[in-house]
């Protein structure tokens, strides 16, 4: 499964990137506002950190001004993938822009049927809430579910991004089902390294190892 970071923190995608763990990034208007960032400097910022896509979403909600924005958006960067919302005019724009070789991630879905027809639209990535899913009475990973076994009846390409991901938890599920790719805050992908008998297990080496008064020279 891929790791996508959902942030427009660039000192937080930097950390991230530099494990080596990284796939990609999603971002969204109220990211970009939580930095206080210009938009289009911050989206080339990020594009020159990270070799995967980078989600960058219009904010017009008819297809010609949608078209007109992508067409600005997808010339920071090669790695630029165009985000649209699951919508009539979102995936008339989504055809347009795959049938262009363009990356689209189609996002705020929260339906089966809705993932049914982001992917005729021929979208890259089709993006369901399970957190925001789940906090309105429903099963966010059932949904993750039933897209999956749609997409496989009928050998669909576009890869299921789960989005809104509260925790490691999420993940495990997630990547129990089969979904391609998890975007998740950097919090959540740290709290995946975590576990209490690693933290016991690095201080009892560590106890031991003082104990020898030796030291690993450095070459």
């Amino acid at each position: 499964m891929k790791f996508f970071v959902d942030t427009a923190d660039i000192a937080d995608i930097k950390e991230m990137a530099d494990t080596g763990l990284l796939d990609g990034v999603t971002t969204n208007p109220s990211l970009i506002a939580k930095s206080g960032r210009d938009f289009m400097e911050v989206t080339k910022e990020i594009c020159d950190l990270v070799d995967g896509p980078v989600s960058a979403e219009v904010v017009a909600l008819d297809h010609e001004t949608m078209m007109k924005e992508a067409e600005t958006l997808r010339k920071i960067a090669d790695n630029v993938c165009i985000k649209v919302p699951l919508t009539i005019d979102g995936l008339k724009t989504c055809k347009k822009l795959t049938g262009d070789g363009t990356m689209v991630n189609v996002t705020l879905c929260f339906s089966a049927n809705q993932a049914l027809l982001a992917a005729k639209a021929g979208a890259t990535f089709v993006s369901p809430f399970v957190g925001r899913h789940d906090d309105n009475g429903f099963d966010g990973m059932e949904l993750i579910a039933d897209i999956r076994r749609i997409y496989d009846n009928y050998d669909f390409g576009t890869e299921i991004l789960v989005a809104s991901i509260r925790n490691p938890v999420h993940v495990l599920q997630s990547a129990r089902i089969g979904a391609d790719v998890a975007t998740m805050p950097p919090a959540v992908i740290k709290g995946l390294f975590k576990h209490v008998l690693t933290d016991k297990g690095i201080e009892g080496f560590i106890a031991d190892w003082e104990k020898t008064g030796q030291t690993i020279p450095a070459s």
